[in-house]
């Protein structure tokens, strides 16, 4: 895996779009070709896959992926983007409240760009469970800081809405 490998992942990322639904499998083929040229179960390789079936309605098939990503020991960037796209594959097959573990665990470590996608996909995974309101105070919280005015006011609301929510 070097930076020639990583910059054709992208270039065949940038083709997803297209692919019509009919030809998935041809762009999960183009991905796969990429992840042969790594050691087998390869971390990284394992990542690749699980998006490739995850952004072309398979989550059910990423999951082990992602999940198998993780157990060896990927990091760094990647291993952020898969704890938020494990736990939106959680949500998408019914597995929300792991996707809320992962996640709630996910905003204890130190922070970077995903920030706000974490916090998203886990509002996504509260409203998958009927907790709407505990969803939106988070979405409202990571929207506060963008606004060029009201951010104190929306982050007192955000708080309002689950000061009575049992945790």
């Amino acid at each position: 895996m070097d930076a020639d490998w990583e910059k054709r992942v992208a270039e065949a990322w940038e083709t997803l779009d297209s692919y019509e639904e009919d030809r998935a499998e041809e762009f999960r083929e183009v991905i796969d070709g990429l992840v042969a040229e790594l050691p087998h179960g390869h971390p990284v390789g394992l990542f690749e896959r699980a998006c490739a079936f995850d952004s072309t309605g398979h989550s059910d098939r990423a999951v082990p992926l992602y999940q198998e990503a993780l157990d060896r020991g990927l990091d760094g960037y990647r291993r952020r983007r898969t704890a938020v796209q494990l736990a939106s594959s959680l949500r998408n097959v019914g597995r929300a409240e792991e996707g809320v573990a992962l996640l709630t665990a996910e905003l204890e470590k130190p922070g970077d760009e995903l920030d706000d996608a974490v916090r998203a996909c886990l509002a996504l995974c509260l409203a998958g469970l009927g907790r709407e309101r505990e969803g939106l105070a988070l979405v409202l919280e990571a929207l506060a800081p963008h606004l060029p005015r009201y951010q104190r006011s929306m982050t007192d609301y955000a708080r309002a809405l689950v000061a009575d929510t049992p945790a």
